[in-house]
């Protein structure tokens, strides 16, 4: 006999799972369904794809540091001293030798005082911006930046207010009319990922002394690329010293895993006792911390020097192809490219067109962009070859005028 609870919970499911297929096929209909793919190969400029080989165009592993064999030399040498796993959070029993060492490392990169290890960016963005604002407060955020800071104001329950893409006129006037808040933290993407190009970080500064703010910069796509040392958008735009929290990411760039925070040491300290995301998370494994640490080394040396010229060439020499043909660029100036397209339908049909070419280009739809902004996201990096990157612009200039996003 079945009991009362059992046809409840059959009912409450029969519901919540007729509506989830109706939002699935929502999702179809409208071209914002997204599934996986398998990469069966590790992540060089080529991959492999259910048994296709083909040339990587939406990879954020950007100097080709996922596969190189002073990071895979240097994690192997971690799991044999230290183990997989750290066990812990970091203030139980995970905190390791290699996490104080990585962090340290980051922080004379950085040029900062101290820094401070998180599980990836998500994390790090949802656990420093609630630690440091909360109702009362307020947080100052470009339209365009990475969705885990929006998330993470909207966890704080400080006031968000976002201003239009890199307007500074505009933010000063938003500043002004909220002067009176509390606390005040603007809240930037050094490099936008999606359409590659740089905050305006010497304006931004201007306004964050005027007005009393916090500046926290999110580097994930500029730390390692952006810089003569590759310290990112704040060393590229000359403030280093005026940005209160540099955040930004070990899995791109750097080639391996998680992601950080530096700043002053009274910063880090605070957050160490108030960031949610770092208290209740198992700390990183060693081995990402090894790998983290010789990629820093190997970005701070000679040959980090070599491949950020590589990146350098090889963006302007396919942006400069991608240009001629007509296609609308959205003012890149790194190593994100964008092709912009519109709508969501025809992105999609363009990244497949393209893996039948033998290219992997990611096509972005809504919620990542707004809609009617849809693009291939393109990105470029220091192992490409030039005829890898002159092969890829005339095949997507073939694709583009038979779908007539250009002529």
């Amino acid at each position: 006999m079945i009991g009362i609870d059992s046809v409840v919970k059959t009912r409450w499911e029969c519901v919540v799972l007729d509506e989830i297929r109706k939002e699935l096929a929502a999702l179809k209909e409208q071209g914002l369904y997204r599934s996986l793919r398998l990469v069966e190969s590790e992540q060089g400029s080529r991959i492999s794809i259910a048994g296709q080989e083909l040339l990587l165009l939406c990879s954020n592993n950007y100097l080709g540091l996922a596969n190189h064999p002073m990071l895979k030399e240097a994690a192997c040498r971690a799991i044999e001293r230290y183990g997989v796993g750290s066990g812990a959070a970091r203030l139980v029993s995970g905190n390791m030798e290699l996490h104080e060492a990585l962090e340290r490392r980051i922080a004379r990169f950085k040029g900062t005082e101290a820094a401070l290890l998180f599980n990836s960016g998500y994390s790090a963005n949802t656990g420093i911006i609630p630690a440091l604002v909360g109702r009362g407060d307020i947080v100052f955020s470009d339209r365009l930046n990475h969705a885990s800071i929006v998330d993470g104001a909207l966890l704080s329950r400080a006031k968000l207010v976002r201003y239009p893409h890199n307007d500074i006129g505009a933010l000063r006037k938003l500043m002004m009319a909220h002067n009176s808040a509390g606390r005040k933290l603007l809240v930037t993407d050094g490099v936008f990922s999606m359409d590659g190009d740089i905050a305006y970080l010497q304006q931004l500064v201007a306004i964050k002394k005027e007005f009393g703010a916090m500046l926290m910069v999110d580097d994930a796509h500029g730390t390692g690329v952006l810089g003569k040392h590759g310290r990112g958008s704040a060393e590229f735009c000359g403030v280093s010293q005026d940005v209160d929290l540099h955040m930004g990411t070990l899995g791109k760039a750097l080639g391996s895993f998680g992601a950080y925070v530096a700043g002053k040491s009274e910063l880090i300290e605070y957050l160490v006792n108030t960031s949610r995301s770092f208290i209740f998370s198992t700390a990183l494994p060693p081995a990402v911390c090894a790998a983290a640490l010789a990629a820093i080394d190997l970005v701070d040396s000679d040959e980090g020097t070599v491949l950020r010229e590589q990146l350098r060439r090889n963006t302007s020499l396919f942006r400069e192809q991608l240009s001629t043909a007509g296609f609308d660029l959205s003012g890149s100036a790194t190593q994100i490219v964008p092709i912009m397209v519109g709508e969501a339908p025809l992105a999609m049909e363009f990244t497949r067109m393209l893996l039948d070419e033998g290219y992997f280009v990611q096509g972005i739809r809504p919620p990542t962009v707004p809609a009617g902004t849809c693009r291939l996201r393109c990105t470029v990096m220091a192992t490409h070859t030039e005829d890898d990157l002159a092969g890829a612009a005339a095949a997507i200039t073939r694709v583009g005028r038979k779908l007539g996003v250009v002529q």
